[in-house]
């Protein structure tokens, strides 16, 4: 039992010392591009009618460090800052399953191939489910061919204003927001792909998950109902291709697992339409199958080609101080990360406390809602930007580890502020209302 535990904790260790420097430089990038590329300003962006629009989507959603919890919120809210279905649909498919954070960490564990055509494969897959869906979806309410335009929020929730440098907010979200979304999520992974290393011969499964179609739609299916952000499922894709999975069904896997889940349907079908879910499977089934089956045929080929390639292989890294240090690092950065998060709520709850009859005494109305199915910090902010819009708001504070949002404003309509977090695919409830002070 003890040597298991020892063989488990090495292996685990070692994914983690490849990982980390590749991962680490994917946070960085990842907190450039939450400065430079917002989701407000992909909102503005995305709106009108065609196939332009369902292809920007697709390029945006395959570099942005979104989760497949976190961008169920911000296609909600793109659809609702007028983004037709089609490109909605298409940014929900291909945002989840990739981001330079996971990109980094699929070159570091699976190579440089498999990096390569992950994305390529993220960005098809958007471009065909949005396709499908503005040729095919849901017709809107006004002339049955084509939906109607919301118009373009041009409240500040939308300009892009911050008081804190930008230097500031690339080095908080790349290592504190990030890393602590995906952090327990992440180090999961990397604990079943090291009990898998440990505990299951090399090669054991060839014979079952080998390749071809059975091996790709046995793994599909294995990532249908993990809810798994692409970024932690690569270890966990590592792990079965240690046991014999061909390259193709591992992407089939990470096809399926961050980019299906109950909420995303659920939300798809609330907000976007029945149509339109049902073609989102299709087209996450589809793709999965046929980006699977494409790249068992492109590895060996590339191989022959440039055989160099294979010199990139899974090697342990046991002895490379660079990959001890960089996984210390990277515990460093979950840690604070983690820590930073209860301190900052501390210091909010404190502040609460103190300046609660402030509050209602300077606005006419507070208004209390508590929100299920937040997940991370993108849910959060998602919910705060829609209350933030809604009509009288001075004011919205969000708490994704209490689920509770406060409003104050003058002139609150209660049924728009639960509305506009429903919206979102949130489950959400009234739960305190102080009425309006009495006048000066």
């Amino acid at each position: 039992m003890y040597e298991t535990s020892v063989d488990i904790i090495t292996e685990s260790w070692q994914v983690l010392g490849q990982m980390a420097p590749y991962l680490l430089l994917g946070f960085l990038v990842a907190g450039v591009l939450s400065v430079w590329v917002s989701p407000a300003w992909v909102e503005r962006h995305l709106g009108g009618r065609g196939l332009g629009p369902v292809l920007k989507a697709s390029l945006f959603g395959v570099p942005l460090p979104l989760c497949s919890c976190g961008v169920i919120p911000v296609s909600a809210s793109i659809h609702r800052h007028g983004a037709s279905r089609a490109a909605t649909t298409s940014f929900l498919l291909s945002t989840p399953q990739t981001g330079v954070d996971s990109i980094a960490v699929t070159y570091a564990l699976l190579g440089p191939v498999f990096a390569v055509f992950r994305p390529v494969a993220a960005l098809l897959t958007g471009f065909l489910g949005g396709g499908l869906v503005h040729f095919f979806g849901d017709s809107g309410k006004t002339n049955g061919t084509s939906e109607p335009e919301p118009p373009t929020c041009t409240d500040a929730c939308c300009t892009g204003d911050h008081e804190q440098s930008r230097f500031l907010r690339v080095l908080r979200y790349g290592f504190v927001t990030l890393p602590k979304d995906i952090g327990l999520a992440l180090l999961l992974g990397i604990v079943i792909a090291g009990v898998i290393a440990a505990l299951v011969p090399q090669d054991s499964l060839n014979a079952y998950i080998g390749g071809g179609l059975l091996s790709i739609l046995l793994l599909m299916a294995a990532g249908v109902p993990i809810y798994v952000c692409a970024t932690a499922s690569v270890p966990i894709a590592a792990g079965f291709m240690h046991m014999g999975a061909s390259p193709g069904a591992a992407l089939a896997f990470l096809i399926a697992g961050p980019a299906t889940n109950a909420a995303t349907f659920t939300t798809i079908w609330k907000v976007l339409g029945r149509r339109t879910a049902i073609l989102y499977l299709v087209t996450v089934a589809v793709s999965a199958v046929a980006c699977g089956l494409l790249l068992d045929w492109l590895v060996p080929t590339a191989r022959a080609v440039l055989p160099t390639l294979d010199s990139h292989a899974h090697a342990a890294v046991e002895g490379g101080w660079f990959y001890h240090a960089g996984a210390i690092v990277l515990l460093a950065v979950l840690v604070f990360s983690y820590w930073s998060s209860r301190e900052r709520r501390h210091v909010a709850e404190e502040a609460g406390k103190g300046q609660g009859d402030a509050n209602v005494s300077s606005y006419e109305q507070r208004v209390e809602l508590v929100v299920a199915g937040m997940t991370c910090s993108h849910c959060a902010e998602s919910v705060r930007r829609a209350l933030a819009e809604c009509m009288g708001v001075e004011s919205a504070d969000v708490s994704l580890q209490d689920g509770r949002a406060v409003v104050t404003g003058g002139d609150l309509n209660r049924k728009q502020l639960v509305a506009a977090v429903a919206e979102l695919g949130y489950a959400v409830d009234l739960q305190d209302d102080m009425g309006a002070c009495a006048a000066p």
